[in-house]
């Protein structure tokens, strides 16, 4: 694996996608990156995780995990008696990846299956160079997505 840098993410806010650098936290036992937004608890922080386990086979698992915490929203009557609760979190929204590689499986074979997987996930439809594209497009390119994995992925559709 190469040096622990910063990583800028972007998220789909309607209005102005939000961009989020995730700073190394470290490297042992594994890598941890972890946003630094001001006024958020440590617990509020979007984090980033790898993982890679060797497997019986003699193959590999890489694992990714971001997890992105919504934090509760005080209501209007919130700060009328003059408190003001600590941030709290309400809940987290996760995703991951993992990426299972056979021992006799090459670089390029692992390339191949990462490019496909994320052409999927960033919307690929039935025309070549078509979908969302991640990181460059406007905000609001996922969430108005009609492409068939993408809206599985973001509306909860699931199969009868």
């Amino acid at each position: 694996m190469g040096a622990m840098t910063n990583i800028l993410v972007k998220d789909d806010t309607p209005t102005t996608a939000i961009e989020t650098t995730l700073v190394p936290v470290t490297d042992t036992p594994k890598p941890i990156w972890r946003s630094l937004t001001a006024g958020l608890p440590a617990d509020g922080q979007i984090r980033l995780e790898m993982d890679i386990q060797d497997l019986k086979s003699g193959g590999t698992r890489t694992t990714v995990k971001l997890e992105v915490p919504v934090m509760e929203q005080l209501g209007t009557a919130g700060t009328q008696a003059g408190y003001v609760a600590a941030p709290k979190v309400a809940h987290i929204v996760s995703g991951q990846f993992s990426l299972i590689a056979d021992k006799r499986a090459t670089a390029q074979n692992r390339a191949d299956v990462l490019r496909m997987l994320v052409g999927v996930l960033q919307g690929a439809g039935s025309t070549t160079n078509t979908g969302v594209l991640a990181q460059s497009s406007a905000a609001n390119a996922f969430s108005a997505s009609v492409l068939p994995i993408t809206q599985a992925v973001i509306n909860g559709i699931k199969p009868n």
